[in-house]
């Protein structure tokens, strides 16, 4: 009877462990901003990679830039994939850089600033404080985002004293600016690169081009890279994650474009990834070694 309560016991533990690893399995989440087409993007495809490769359940987590940061500095969630370095999140990154661990970045040659259709007259920021055909308006995303702030900052650095920036979402910035490209008006817009209007307004089947205003007093900085973020916990929890996040870089623009693409034509975010997943295993084995 002793001996039989022990196997009991014994199984019984091996029970309670493969559970306990179980739900940690269950527990990954990582940050993304709803409306950045590119944080979307990698976000999904990063996630649907650790769940098929790695084992892992994971939750997207929609969330404001500064929440996002916070929360994986806080170590509620266990990563980002969307963090704009050295310049746009530069402020979150003297707050909470302590707290969290960065992995490297997932896409290099990003860029912020100011956007309009090639139709328009202005060529630098500095050319907004005179041009009347903008009606004072530049548009712009959610509040909290690194590029919003920036643009507060080039407003002041720029003497735009008669310009109002309109806060939005990266959904609601897209559909201004498709109004008015569609009534040929002057617009600016907040934007970066890689995001799928820069596909899809590209000077072909009637559309204009899309460019960036000139930023001579570099309010906006030069090439950025996006990093991977983790928490100070998800070595521990998740080593084989970690050791992807470490790998995974989009090769281009071009192979992240594919996935915003696909999503901005209708496809959900998991289906535009697992497409992707499915059509690259070249690139994922790269990743994972699987």
């Amino acid at each position: 009877m002793k001996y039989g309560r022990i196997l009991g016991a014994g199984a019984a533990l091996v029970v309670a462990m493969s559970a306990t690893f179980a739900q940690a399995k269950e527990q990954l989440q990582i940050g993304y901003v709803d409306g950045w087409s590119d944080s979307v993007a990698t976000t999904f495809v990063a996630a649907e990679i650790i769940k098929q490769k790695l084992g892992y359940d994971v939750k997207p987590t929609a969330l404001a830039a500064g929440i996002m940061w916070q929360a994986v500095a806080a170590r509620k969630l266990d990563a980002m994939l969307s963090a704009w370095l050295p310049n746009t999140h530069g402020k979150y990154w003297e707050e909470y850089g302590n707290d969290v661990v960065d992995y490297g970045a997932n896409f290099n040659d990003a860029k912020i600033g100011l956007i309009v259709p090639d139709y328009v007259k202005a060529k630098s920021i500095e050319d907004l404080k005179d041009d009347k055909s903008f009606d004072g308006k530049i548009f712009g995303i959610d509040a909290g985002a690194g590029v919003m702030l920036k643009t507060d900052q080039a407003i002041k650095d720029y003497g735009l004293s008669g310009y109002t920036l309109v806060a939005s979402s990266g959904a609601g910035m897209t559909v201004a600016l498709a109004h008015a490209i569609k009534a040929n008006k002057s617009i600016a817009v907040t934007g970066w690169v890689p995001h799928w209007i820069f596909g899809t307004y590209n000077g072909e089947d009637k559309k204009p081009s899309l460019r960036f205003l000139d930023d001579p007093k570099g309010v906006y900085g030069g090439a950025e890279h996006v990093d991977s973020i983790g928490s100070k916990d998800l070595e521990g929890k998740a080593p084989e994650v970690v050791a992807f996040l470490k790998k995974f870089q989009w090769k281009d623009k071009a192979e992240i474009g594919g996935v915003m693409v696909a999503i901005q034509q209708g496809k959900t975010p998991e289906a535009a990834a697992k497409d992707w997943v499915a059509a690259n295993p070249a690139r994922v084995a790269e990743w994972t070694g699987q």
